[in-house]
């Protein structure tokens, strides 16, 4: 259904009752995912010591790994390992971490991802001040000449994906506004042109 309506990438929310309350997937639903599409599937890990998940999850057919900054002090070396893995490496920031945590490490990202509601929970209000936060993010990766990807996830829908989108931000993620929608197919190509149509 999501590669009818057009969508570019799956989102897999991995949590692990620790660095989240909720608990989800593991490496066993990413396997059943990756027989079922061709599509890249974006790995979240919201989990404490994600690199411990790497190797399984690259083997299972994560096509790239994103970890919190919040939960792992050897960031630029897991980024490192992320990428001899063969996926793309990505690093989220939670809503009360500010972008320069990311500073250190631009160049050896492949994604950043801002978290625009506290991570655990699906159908969450998107977090206004989230916009600049994104705005912050797009100075930072075109100060450092990074060319990574600048991921928002969390409230994305149609009121506000266009403030997002206008902010930086350039890959979302919509889980709720796509599941819990009369017709899922649509609501892809109805977010898409929520963006081209303000270009």
């Amino acid at each position: 259904m999501c590669e009818a309506g057009g969508a570019d990438l799956i989102h897999i929310d991995v949590m692990d009752g620790r660095f989240v309350p909720n608990l989800t997937f593991g490496e066993k639903v990413i396997r059943t995912v990756r027989a079922v599409t061709k599509l890249p599937l974006d790995v979240h890990l919201m989990v404490v010591e994600p690199a411990g998940y790497f190797e399984s999850f690259a083997g299972a057919g994560a096509n790239g790994l994103t970890f919190h900054v919040e939960a792992e002090p050897h960031v630029q070396r897991q980024l490192s390992r992320i990428r001899e893995l063969g996926c793309k490496a990505g690093l989220a920031l939670n809503p009360a971490t500010p972008v320069v945590a990311a500073a250190d490490v631009t160049n050896d990202l492949d994604l950043l991802l801002i978290m625009t509601v506290n991570p655990g929970f699906g159908g969450q209000k998107f977090i206004p001040r989230s916009v600049e936060k994104v705005r912050a993010a797009r100075r930072l990766l075109k100060e450092s000449s990074s060319m990574a990807a600048l991921e928002v996830d969390g409230g994305i829908d149609r009121e506000t994906i266009t403030s997002v989108w206008k902010a930086g931000a350039d890959t979302f993620v919509a889980g709720n506004a796509i599941f819990s929608a009369k017709d899922p197919r649509a609501e892809i190509n109805e977010l898409r042109t929520r963006c081209s149509s303000y270009a």
